[in-house]
């Protein structure tokens, strides 16, 4: 039997790929520099890896915003705070109800790093819809979601932002 949350999956996918396919599209790559990061993840890697600390460090940035994505299945008694966002934050349609979440996404960053190594619908989604002017994943992700991949070992995330922090300098993003 065709479940609730299949469902809602089968419909958010479809209008995933219709809005990628608009959005590549329709890109436009930054040329200013760096002020404002955002940073995307999943829990289980915000429980071992401070990327807000690391970004703050390693590109000298203040005050990185993070969200990370926590299955409802796994917050099913915890109160989602206002760094943490579920598929529950999703309708059918791909727009985002969450208030804390939505206003995130829509913040104009200078720079969004996708901090994830696997495909996940909802992350991929609020990659997709961030007003982020500038894009940053993981490679072998989703390449059509950001404007550099970068192909570095996941579980360092200090080699990862190094990496990013050379491709900033040749493109003039970030001084230093």
């Amino acid at each position: 039997m065709f479940s609730f949350t299949r469902y809602k999956r089968y419909f958010l996918k479809r209008q995933f790929k219709k809005l990628l396919l608009e959005k590549e599209n329709n890109r436009i790559v930054s040329q200013k520099e760096i002020k404002t990061v955002g940073i995307l993840t999943t829990d289980e890697i915000s429980n071992w890896a401070n990327l807000q600390e690391e970004v703050e460090k390693l590109l000298n940035i203040r005050n990185p915003k993070i969200y990370s994505f926590k299955s409802h299945r796994k917050q099913h008694q915890q109160e989602l705070s206002n760094k943490h966002f579920s598929e529950r934050d999703f309708g059918w349609n791909g727009n985002i109800n969450q208030p804390n979440f939505k206003t995130f996404i829509e913040e104009p960053f200078d720079l969004l790093i996708g901090y994830f190594n696997k495909d996940n619908l909802y992350l991929e989604n609020a990659v997709l819809h961030s007003k982020a002017t500038f894009k940053v994943g993981i490679s072998k992700v989703n390449q059509q979601l950001y404007d550099i991949e970068i192909a570095e070992v996941f579980r360092k995330p200090n080699k990862f932002l190094l990496e990013l922090k050379k491709y900033l300098k040749i493109l003039r993003k970030i001084k230093n």
